[in-house]
């Protein structure tokens, strides 16, 4: 007998979460890379795909090989395409050591690929696209890791202010009184690789349309594991999604020991109806569906639109 042919790459995970579209390779031990094209920013670069070149951010969580392996290729893999720069966003901990490997593939390469390395420490704050900032904050792992959130930054006028002429208002901004309220919309939230703690309630994380985590550990003798692993137990998710007000919670990091299917039986029985928020980004099938059944809603209401007098 000849030998088989290698098994085909397996597909990108994605999900439409209205208006964001997260998108990425997460296996546990091999390789995470989650994408959401919208606000240009990956996050962690175990792999590289090609979607992921055209976001020019990539916010590192912590430096285990299957969330940076990739990190020096898609650098170069920009500059190759033109696409310009990379950004590379990493605990201020970890900066030497992200130099270090970059440095190494300058020495094996005898060219160096340009890329622009951006430190950050816990509660600092980074703006990414105009009035969209990235923040970041402990997370607690087997080496130093962080998570991130992503808000948008909007203004509205104070009440005392509603109907004021336009003139009188710029009068006002002029001599220095403040007009407007600010506040801040967390969108999109990734955990990286942690342990369950306070971090998983903070006001940012749990308000965020968007939650992307990792849950590595799902068969029920395995709590223990998970504790030992500094990983999150689908019994933490449990306890988490009861209070968290997002609208959807990407699960990522499954390793290959737990079947896709077995995943999502055990979101069902240990969630309840809070699992209807829960989405697992490498489970294709119901992903798919997911998608279809979109297209088709969205094809209608064009449709309805286009009758209409």
């Amino acid at each position: 007998m000849i030998p088989k042919p290698p098994p085909r790459e397996g597909a990108l995970g994605f999900l439409y979460l209205p208006p964001f579209r997260v998108q990425g390779v997460s296996v546990a031990g091999e390789a995470t890379s989650i994408q959401v094209p919208e606000l240009d920013v990956c996050f962690d670069m175990g792999a590289c795909p090609r979607a992921a070149l055209a976001s020019k951010f990539c916010c590192l969580s912590h430096g285990h090989m299957d969330h940076i392996g990739g990190l020096a290729y898609w650098c170069s893999q920009r500059n190759f395409q033109g696409m310009g720069p990379g950004k590379i966003v990493c605990d201020a901990r970890i900066a030497d050591d992200v130099k270090g490997m970059m440095e190494g593939f300058v020495q094996l390469e005898r060219q160096r690929t340009p890329y622009e390395l951006v430190t950050i420490e816990p509660e600092q704050e980074i703006e990414i696209k105009n009035n969209i900032s990235l923040t970041c904050f402990a997370t607690e792992h087997t080496c130093p890791s962080i998570g991130y959130v992503i808000s948008e930054k909007r203004t509205k006028l104070k009440d005392e202010y509603a109907g004021m002429p336009q003139e009188k208002l710029r009068e006002l901004k002029e001599r220095g009184e403040e007009i407007v309220n600010k506040f801040e919309i967390p969108l999109v939230a990734y955990m990286g690789d942690t342990l369950p703690g306070p971090h998983l309630v903070r006001d940012d994380v749990r308000k965020a349309k968007v939650i992307i985590t990792e849950c590595t550990f799902f068969e029920p003798e395995h709590q223990q594991r998970a504790r030992i692993g500094m990983h999150l137990h689908v019994n933490d998710l449990a306890e988490w999604l009861r209070v968290a007000e997002c609208e959807a919670m990407v699960v990522t990091h499954v390793s290959r020991r737990t079947n896709v299917a077995y995943a999502r039986k055990r979101l069902d029985e240990v969630c309840g109806d809070d699992a209807k928020r829960a989405h697992l980004l490498m489970d294709h099938r119901t992903n798919r569906a997911i998608y279809e059944q979109q297209a088709i809603e969205a094809e209608q209401r064009e449709r309805e639109l286009a009758e209409r007098p």
